[in-house]
């Protein structure tokens, strides 16, 4: 693709070089006994012969992106606040239909919270036979495959594989159709990666944040085995070209550690500053240089060097809990002993790998019975080799650090060990086998020992 800054090629969308913002309308004719939808607004129907018509017009202009579904199909309809919501779907496929109904709800109300107002008056999911297994989205109308979740019976223990695609597919009414990045290296990570943000979001307000976790696990293992297969040259998540293991699965990751580093509030205030900014913008178009500019403005200072780790370069991390013990104290406390190493990489994008010095923040963890989180902070690492002390308020079980994988590490399975609970000891007389570096310096905020 060409350059991210080639401000030549920013004149054009990813949509084709032939138009930018289009008037849209269109008369398409059937079988009798079918649907049409398309794009826009219904303005007629009739029937003539054997044939039967629908007139569509969109009310304002959109990107040239259009698309004609035709069809027998038995509509699930719904409203959110003024919006019409619509489900085109074959009548024996109605397993998932109300969790689509659902998210399209959560989803309009999430975005236009968080971002900016839903631009049309309805949103329509339309089945299609599995010529394909995706969904697309265009100008309020979302063609659906029936393999991408119309015919999915998941367990309640799973995570609800249509609700995340539908809100996916939703987010792009923003990403995609209100913002549209310029032909280029990156406009993947504008579209894609904040449309998977977006969804995740959603998610993890109706599911809880174990659900996203365990969604994110799935885009680590997607990422890492991507990038593993990959023929071309890996590009960092700012300057993706097509390469959906990092548009998509890397994109998930960074963007939610984001989120977890600077804030979900700080975020999305960026990411509603720059859609305000973009929108339906003449070109040239925006591209991810001008998205991180955003993003930087309310990233504290001492995070600032995640920017350039997730989205400009290829960094890695080899984390791993080396050890773990804990003893009660008098006071009922326990303490917790715990030693980690941490390596970071960077990747020339073709495999080669350089180990640069660690000066990061990075969570450390301590769970109890049944995983309970007894102890979540960020620690500043500035060592290959750490003791940590934690005091907790109740027996822990496993400690570690980046327990929750916000950080791209190729064997996440080691960050957590078993902690091996010893007696009331005097806490000087404690000791770990093999060798100690630095102790940590107290971490911002919290107890440090």
């Amino acid at each position: 693709m060409a350059d991210v800054n080639d401000m030549k090629a920013r004149k054009n969308s990813p949509y084709g070089n032939d138009s930018d913002w289009i008037d849209f309308e269109a008369i398409v004719s059937t079988n009798k006994d079918q649907i049409v939808i398309a794009p826009g607004y219904l303005q007629k129907e009739w029937v003539k012969g054997e044939r039967r018509y629908f007139h569509y017009k969109m009310d304002g202009k959109i990107v040239n992106f259009y698309c004609f579904n035709s069809g027998k199909y038995k509509i699930k309809h719904d409203t959110w606040n003024d919006v019409s919501i619509d489900i085109y779907f074959h009548k024996k496929h109605e397993y998932n239909i109300d969790s689509m109904v659902n998210s399209i709800k959560k989803s309009l109300d999430y975005y236009s919270k968080n971002f900016t107002p839903y631009q049309y008056k309805q949103v329509r999911i339309i089945e299609y036979p599995r010529y394909s297994d995706s969904a697309v989205s265009y100008p309020n109308t979302i063609p659906y495959s029936e393999g991408a979740g119309f015919i999915v019976k998941a367990d309640k223990n799973d995570i609800d594989y249509s609700f995340f695609v539908t809100a996916h597919e939703v987010a792009h009414q923003w990403w995609g159709q209100q913002v549209v990045g310029g032909n280029v290296q990156g406009c993947q990570f504008i579209v894609e990666s904040l449309a998977q943000y977006s969804a995740l979001m959603v998610m993890e307000k109706e599911f809880g944040k174990e659900k996203a976790r365990r969604f994110l696990q799935h885009e680590l293992d997607s990422y890492l085995y991507g990038r593993s297969k990959a023929k071309d040259k890996e590009l960092p998540l700012s300057r993706v070209e097509n390469q959906a293991y990092i548009f998509y699965r890397k994109g998930s990751l960074v963007m939610y550690a984001l989120k977890d580093y600077i804030g979900e509030k700080a975020l999305n205030n960026a990411l509603s500053k720059y859609m305000k900014d973009v929108s339906f913008q003449e070109p040239p178009y925006t591209n991810s240089i001008e998205l991180l500019k955003y993003i930087r403005e309310v990233t504290p200072e001492k995070y600032l060097y995640i920017i350039e780790d997730m989205f400009e370069t290829i960094t890695l991390y080899d984390n791993k809990a080396v050890s773990a013990k804990a003893r009660m104290l008098g006071s009922g406390q326990y303490e917790v002993i715990l030693l980690i190493k941490s390596r970071k990489l960077r990747s020339d994008g073709f495999g080669n790998e350089l180990e640069i010095p660690v000066n990061d923040w990075i969570d450390i963890g301590v769970l109890g019975k049944d995983g309970k989180e007894l102890y979540l902070k960020k620690h500043k690492i500035c060592d290959s080799e750490v003791e940590l002390r934690i005091m907790v308020d109740e027996e822990p079980k496993k400690a570690g650090l980046d327990i929750y994988n916000r950080l791209i590490d190729r064997r996440p399975e080691d960050n957590i060990t078993n902690i091996v609970s010893g007696p009331l000891l005097s806490r000087f007389i404690f000791p770990f086998s093999g060798t100690i570096k630095k102790p940590l310096p107290p971490h911002e905020g919290g107890r440090g020992f």
